[in-house]
């Protein structure tokens, strides 16, 4: 288990899977199901996609019926297709679902409940419709008084290179090596994978630093929180929701992530990257306001593509340059990384 539920605010989801893609072709709208697959295997007991779906996820294929037989809890809606909306196609499978006692767990920008034909089904089978990305609730304001616990922040140069898998590859690795830690979700596809978070890019942003520190309650003095990092102190566009999670968060640690190729801010080629030495200093600059102890530990490098010799040339030029240890969650021992933890926080 990645995680438990830290809040009453926190999005709590009923756990097995059914993985439902729909009519989709494309893998790639389908990360969210790939995802959940990858990291959470255990949970996911099937998949379900309609005629003309090719998506193929390599799990046994069941009817919601089927499912619920089997233990299943929730359908979750594992496509991402471009707008976030739900597919006026789904709506009778999503209503079968109900109607065979499953949850639907969704983290599309339509609300489940804004279709009053899912409405009714929900209310006559007594089952929850979750829209991660929609909070029910509204976070406290956020204190900045120290929690008892150890924590850990990914953060990032830039938006989409790795902030949520490297989180969850450090909690791996720190489980299997007896540390206590729990991986804390906080976008949509790493509460659907941990089953339960919450989405601060939904949050009002007067509250991001109450909702981090709602999800990172305080804890024994031997346990670290793993937090998933969402956009960038350098972004032009979501800087604010990565500056509330970093003071929320409180971290003991930070961790960089960043794509060694890439010469811009994704999506905004005016804004040049910042030097990782950069982006270290800022954070921990800004890191200080709520935690003056607050280090980082390793860069965590997104090296698809490259070849096993230029991988490991880049992480000795890195660890020359930063006097700390280069990974990549997906492709490197962990254990240099674990070994910074225990000397910057004892």
């Amino acid at each position: 288990m990645l995680s438990s539920n830290p809040s009453s605010i926190a999005v709590e989801i009923r756990l097995p899977y059914l993985l439902f893609t729909g009519g989709e072709t494309s893998d790639s709208n389908a990360k969210t199901a790939f995802g959940l697959r990858d990291w959470r295997p255990e949970a996911c007991v099937g998949q379900w996609r309609l005629p003309g779906g090719t998506v193929d996820l390599g799990l046994p294929t069941l009817t919601p019926a089927q499912a619920q037989s089997l233990g299943v809890q929730s359908l979750l809606i594992g496509v991402a297709p471009v707008g976030g909306a739900i597919d006026p196609s789904w709506v009778k499978a999503l209503i079968q679902a109900l109607d065979a006692g499953l949850d639907i767990v969704s983290g599309m920008h339509t609300r489940l409940r804004s279709i009053p034909e899912l409405v009714a089904a929900a209310q006559r089978s007594g089952r929850r419709m979750i829209d991660v990305r929609h909070a029910s609730q509204t976070p406290p304001i956020g204190n900045g008084i120290k929690r008892s616990g150890k924590r850990l922040l990914t953060v990032g140069t830039d938006c989409a290179l790795g902030k949520k898998y490297t989180a969850l590859a450090l909690t791996r690795a720190m489980q299997r090596a007896g540390i206590k830690a729990t991986f804390r979700a906080t976008g949509q596809t790493g509460i659907m994978i941990s089953g339960a978070g919450i989405a601060v890019d939904a949050v009002v942003s007067d509250f991001v630093a109450g909702a981090a520190e709602a999800l990172s309650p305080a804890n024994t003095p031997d346990h670290w929180d793993v937090i998933e990092g969402q956009g960038s102190l350098f972004h032009p566009s979501y800087a604010g929701v990565s500056l509330g999670l970093l003071h929320g968060s409180q971290p003991d640690v930070i961790v960089l992530c960043h794509h060694p190729r890439r010469q811009a801010i994704d999506g905004h080629p005016a804004f040049a990257m910042p030097s990782l030495r950069e982006a270290i200093d800022v954070h921990l600059l800004l890191g200080r306001r709520t935690n003056a102890a607050i280090r980082c530990v390793g860069i965590a490098l997104n090296t698809k593509g490259y070849a096993a010799h230029e991988r490991e040339a880049l992480f000795a030029r890195m660890q020359d340059e930063l006097a700390l240890p280069a990974f990549d969650p997906m492709e490197s021992d962990l254990s240099p990384v674990l070994r910074r933890l225990t000397d910057a926080i004892g």
